[in-house]
């Protein structure tokens, strides 16, 4: 490992170098490029310097042990550089995996009412409400894509787009089946009722990360709609691709212009076929489906929301918090925080 940091920090003193030549900016592609590498690399470089700092400190302590007057004071400060050092090794067995290069995208979610009738439908809706809020409280922007609401107020079908930078790093744990217990509104016996919804996240790819052959997409258009008849287009604005080698359907009516609405589904369409043809690579290196913690099928029931019980139960990593209320205001980070530890240990265990 040692010499593979050695590497990294030749590499970064490199770019730290390029980036300081008065003609770096002659080319801005190519600046930018080198820029992330940088910044990819710039805490890798800092851990093991502190790394060897700690090191360094442990050596000095030995030393000044050999005079008696200074043993106990230099023992204290010996096994505070060693656990320092034992920590920082750590830190970069972690900073040393490879990234999954999507990470510092956008994502495109998508959230279907899957058992349950309209209390399925209620559950999407409060679904998409929890995410909304988990990316306003990151700072991150939802943009709507497609949204199919029901007359109670539930939702069939809701797609979106959170843009913020690292959004997919932390938001690609939540695919899968999402179950809920408790009480419908529409319960009048105070039944407890199970139903479940389908949460996909998606890095948001663009139309020149994936090639698409205009001639295999098939366009429609039609009016946009809402529940009840409500929010009604008189005009077809909104657009339904249909790509015909793979049938994949990408929909969206949140925009009045139908070459916005277009716009969008490219989108949709080029990241829904990045997937594809990721889970293709995946299947044929692994011979399974995906094993990581933060890459199940969407088919998986990942999580159970209990509210009759308040907790909230992760069943990747058995992890159960009871603050149901908080984490359906968009309080995720520790939910997420855990799921991404048990990624990185996942992938430790594998790397040895």
């Amino acid at each position: 490992m040692l010499d593979k940091l050695d590497a990294v920090a030749s590499r970064y003193e490199e770019l730290c170098a390029k980036s300081e030549q008065p003609d770096f900016y002659n080319d801005p592609k190519a600046a930018a490029a080198l820029l992330r590498e940088k910044n990819d690399l710039e805490p890798i470089v800092e851990a093991y310097q502190a790394y060897r700092q700690a090191e360094q400190d442990m050596q000095e302590a030995q030393e000044l042990m050999a005079e008696p007057e200074m043993k106990e004071l230099c023992q204290e400060s010996y096994a505070q550089a060693k656990q320092t050092r034992e920590e920082l090794y750590d830190k970069l067995q972690i900073l040393l995996l490879p990234k999954d290069p999507n990470d510092e995208k956008s994502v495109i979610v998508e959230i279907r009412g899957g058992v349950g009738g309209e209390e399925s439908a209620l559950f999407a809706h409060s679904l998409f409400r929890m995410y909304s809020m988990y990316a306003a409280a990151k700072g991150w922007n939802v943009e709507l894509l497609n949204y199919n609401d029901t007359e109670l107020g539930g939702v069939k079908e809701a797609d979106f787009v959170i843009n913020g930078r690292g959004a997919y790093s932390r938001m690609k744990y939540e695919s899968g089946v999402h179950r809920v217990q408790r009480v419908p509104e529409t319960e009048s016996g105070g039944r407890v009722h199970t139903s479940t919804a389908t949460v996909a996240v998606l890095p948001e790819m663009e139309e020149v990360d994936v090639q698409i052959n205009p001639a295999d997409i098939e366009m429609q258009v039609y009016r946009a709609s809402g529940a009840g008849g409500q929010h009604v287009n008189k005009t077809s604005s909104a657009v339904r691709l249909i790509h015909k080698p793979t049938g994949i359907v990408v929909a969206c009516q949140e925009e009045r212009s139908q070459v916005q609405n277009r716009e969008k589904c490219m989108r949709m369409l080029a990241s829904k076929l990045y997937e594809m043809e990721q889970e293709k690579l995946d299947s044929q290196v692994t011979g399974m489906r995906r094993s990581q913690v933060g890459t199940g099928m969407r088919n998986e029931r990942i999580r159970t929301y209990n509210f009759p019980q308040g907790r909230v139960t992760d069943h990747r990593i058995g992890l159960t918090l009871y603050k149901i209320d908080s984490v359906m205001d968009g309080d995720l980070d520790e939910l997420i925080s855990a799921l991404a530890a048990a990624d990185q240990a996942e992938k430790l265990k594998n790397a040895k």
